[in-house]
């Protein structure tokens, strides 16, 4: 449910980041709707813990709704300039080839856990974010604070990329290639 959470929340904060021109406010108010749906992110891995609920289809579920979340939060950003296309094209990037990686893992019956590389992607990311779109006015040399952690976030993207890259090869040499 958490999870149809943040997915549905994602169309709305495109539409409130777009209309930054007509609509007062409309960066307090993303950001706010995002930090809504990023709790949600951490209370459902709360309480699938707590309440000891983790399944193969709600790890799925929840992943896939935090790259919606995210792709399409920076998609509206770049499109207002407050965050570098690059930037966004690289934890874009990240997230297609993992879904895709974690889908040819699943069709051998394998499953690769969420590493804490990824939680800690996910977390720098969210911050990242949830930064440019509360932009401070000064800029720290010669980008602004949200800018840095941007490219903060995208290194820790692409090391955790890496690393799920590196259980990925592991998991097919166990098991071998999947069958396309």
């Amino acid at each position: 449910m958490m999870a149809l959470t943040r997915a549905l929340l994602a169309p709305v904060i495109i539409a409130v980041i777009r209309a930054h021109d007509r609509l007062e406010h409309a960066y307090g108010w993303a950001f706010a709707l995002f930090l809504v749906a990023a709790f949600t992110d951490f209370l459902d891995g709360y309480l699938a813990r707590r309440l000891k609920s983790v399944s193969v289809l709600g790890g799925f579920l929840d992943t896939t709704a935090d790259k919606l979340l995210v792709t399409a939060t920076l998609l509206a950003l770049v499109s207002v300039s407050r965050v570098s296309v690059w930037a966004a094209l690289a934890i874009m990037m990240r997230e297609f080839v993992v879904m895709a990686l974690r889908g040819l893992v699943a069709v051998s019956g394998g499953f690769i856990k969420p590493s804490m590389w990824g939680k800690i992607k996910t977390t720098a990311q969210f911050a990242a974010i949830a930064l440019a779109m509360m932009r401070l006015p000064d800029t720290w040399g010669l980008l602004y604070l949200d800018q840095w952690v941007m490219w903060i976030a995208v290194i820790l993207t692409i090391a955790s990329g890496w690393n799920y890259l590196a259980a990925y090869w592991s998991t097919i040499s166990r098991k071998g290639a999947p069958q396309t």
